[in-house]
């Protein structure tokens, strides 16, 4: 089946609202003027309760069907990033050093449009919980909205939400039967030497020399202290040190991320890390302090809820549950950690990547997601037949 009908009708205000959002891109909890619009737009087509200030600046709103049933959420992220927009369009964005550069504006039209099909057909048992959240790339808002209990206040069974991706045919679904996307951590290593003369450095404790080799040997923890078939990235990302070419300086700084998916392999890494640069720092008589931050944790997917959704999917467009797991990282974790449910892919297109300064949300898209979370609904709430 293709999409519903009602909802690619209203293509052209869909798109006007996407772009209304994207011209107003606003960053972690700070969605002033977007939640309000999602508010608005919310009222405009008669959810039965809207429940605003939740994590800040996120929205719950509900949807009753027809007949008592359980309570299905859909979430959207509302947030963009800090990062100045490069696509020169009639739409782009009006908030210096913010844009919506990952779809969110999108996800959140997606969502609003569905509502806007539940509310009109009201062809389930049940009741709907749209959750718009804010600070998914910053933030871990999803992680906020569970502390705060969103899921028990408004008995929350399943949840399930969407991701637009670039470089696959629009509309074209895919998602995995497990573990989607990997857990993230930073980590940053701070090493104190002795600066001196670049002529003399035997009167230094050269931080660079026990920095780089720190460096050289954070890349052996991939190629050597783990199993190969096990996914893991371990990348320095940033080193620094030093301001003329003539003094050795008296510190240095590296910076870097890890990617895994099992809590055994992270725990090795982090294990691994800390013989390092404290092995290293002793060998180069320097002294370094290595600070862990422990990120969102791994995306799984519960496989018979994936198994369902990837169905419901099907009848719109296609949908494999092949896809490879990615590496990248999700606060919807959170949530897939306190109930069952499934995170999917919907192409975006020949785009520009995510967190590219060229990419824009292809309206093409808004109707396949929402026809998704409209049949989801529909499918996982089904009305007894008399």
């Amino acid at each position: 089946m293709p999409v519903l009908n009602s909802i690619a009708n209203a293509q052209d205000d869909l798109a006007a609202w996407r772009k209304d959002l994207h011209r107003i891109p606003e960053t972690m909890f700070a969605l002033h003027k977007t939640s309000a619009f999602v508010a608005k737009r919310l009222r405009e087509i008669g959810v039965d309760e809207i429940h605003e200030g939740v994590a800040g600046t996120g929205i719950v709103a509900l949807i009753d069907g027809r007949a008592p049933g359980r309570t299905i959420g859909l979430r959207a992220d509302m947030d963009a990033l800090p990062m100045e927009e490069r696509t020169g369009l009639e739409h782009a964005s009006t908030h210096a050093g913010a844009m919506h550069a990952c779809g969110h504006d999108g996800h959140t039209v997606m969502l609003l449009a569905a509502a806007r099909y539940l509310i009109q057909t009201r062809n389930f048992a049940g009741r709907v919980a749209l959750i718009f959240q804010p600070a998914e790339e910053m933030g871990a808002g999803a992680q906020v909205m569970v502390q705060e209990g969103v899921l028990d206040r408004f008995d929350v069974a399943e949840v399930y939400a969407l991701h637009n991706a670039p470089g696959t045919p629009a509309g074209q679904f895919y998602t995995t039967l497990g573990p989607i996307m990997a857990a993230v951590d930073t980590f940053e290593i701070h090493v104190d030497g002795q600066g001196g003369h670049g002529a003399m450095p035997h009167e230094t404790r050269d931080p660079i020399v026990a920095a780089v080799s720190m460096v050289q040997a954070i890349q052996t923890i991939v190629s050597r202290n783990h199993y190969a078939l096990d996914d893991l990235v371990v990348s320095v990302t940033q080193i620094h040190a030093g301001t003329v070419d003539n003094v050795i300086p008296g510190t240095a700084f590296i910076n870097g991320t890890v990617r895994t998916f099992d809590p055994n392999v992270q725990a090795m890494v982090m294990a691994r890390l800390k013989a390092i640069v404290e092995g290293q720092a002793a060998s180069f008589d320097v002294t370094a302090r290595l600070e862990y931050e422990v990120g969102y944790p791994a995306t799984i997917n519960d496989p018979d809820r994936a198994a369902f959704a990837a169905a419901v999917a099907a009848e719109v467009s296609a949908c494999p549950t092949d896809a490879r797991r990615e590496m990248g990282a999700e606060d919807f974790a959170y949530f897939l950690a306190e109930r069952p449910g499934a995170y999917l892919f919907v192409g975006n297109g020949d785009s520009a990547g995510l967190h590219h300064p060229e990419y824009d949300f292809n309206d093409e898209t808004t109707a396949y997601g929402a026809s998704f979370f409209a049949r989801l609904i529909e499918r996982a709430l089904p009305l007894e037949v008399s």
